[in-house]
């Protein structure tokens, strides 16, 4: 069985010289409850990867088929419900709402979906990344490694079948990173979601089962093992 297949997936926007290709029929799979590295130099691609993957963009040709489901085959309704169901995001940057405090930014995606139990799922996952106690604090008054961890309890508070996670230490430092990560690896084996993580440390990369390498938006070498 196969989660994800990306086929010859190809992004290019228009800059004063023409048409500039971001991804240029990237193509691979992942497997239910692998692990997959995504690494590159900054511009190769990475993160525009990601967003296609997510539905958040469009691709000019290519297809990604998500547990069955053409992404690029749904409208924008109907990939954001998909997304609601299926995914969870990790964004370098924590991209939580400032004029909501920790418990409400993990209950958001409970909300949108209607679930009845949120309240008590926000409160066990903020429990399990250590955070029961700061619930009430609004982010600009968490450290940036809180500010993370509430923002892995709202990824997997959906319980998603698939996780996204775009430099996700990448705003911290080495000894808050590492901690954030263990957790994440953790949240992630307990949930027995897939994951793709973009990264440029290979030290992070070598955590997850296999690895792929883009370079100026292609695969630079074949998906790897551990």
């Amino acid at each position: 069985m196969t989660a994800i297949v990306v086929e010859q997936l190809t992004k290019r926007v228009r800059d004063a010289d023409g048409w500039l290709p971001i991804l240029d029929e990237v193509s691979f799979t992942v497997a239910p409850g692998e692990t997959l590295a995504v690494l590159g130099a900054s511009g190769s691609g990475k993160s525009t990867l990601l967003g296609l993957m997510a539905g958040l963009d469009l691709p000019t040709s290519g297809s990604v088929t998500i547990f069955g489901d053409d992404l690029f085959a749904l409208d924008e309704d109907q990939r954001a419900a998909w997304r609601a169901r299926n995914l969870g995001f990790v964004f370098q940057s924590f991209q939580l709402l400032g004029q909501m405090n920790a418990l409400e930014n993990v209950l958001l995606p409970l909300e949108l979906a209607g679930a009845p139990d949120a309240e008590q799922r926000a409160r066990t996952l903020l429990e399990r990344v250590g955070l029961a106690d700061r619930a009430r604090h609004y982010p600009r008054t968490l450290s940036g490694g809180e500010q993370q961890r509430v923002a892995l309890a709202r990824a997997f508070v959906s319980k998603p079948r698939l996780l996204l996670a775009d430099e996700p230490t990448g705003s911290l430092d080495a000894g808050t990173g590492e901690r954030v990560i263990d957790l994440l690896f953790e949240l992630n084996r307990e949930a027995d979601a897939t994951l793709v993580l973009v990264t440029h440390d290979p030290v992070l990369a070598r955590r997850c089962s296999r690895r792929l390498t883009l370079h100026a938006g292609r695969v630079a070498t074949p998906v790897q093992g551990s």
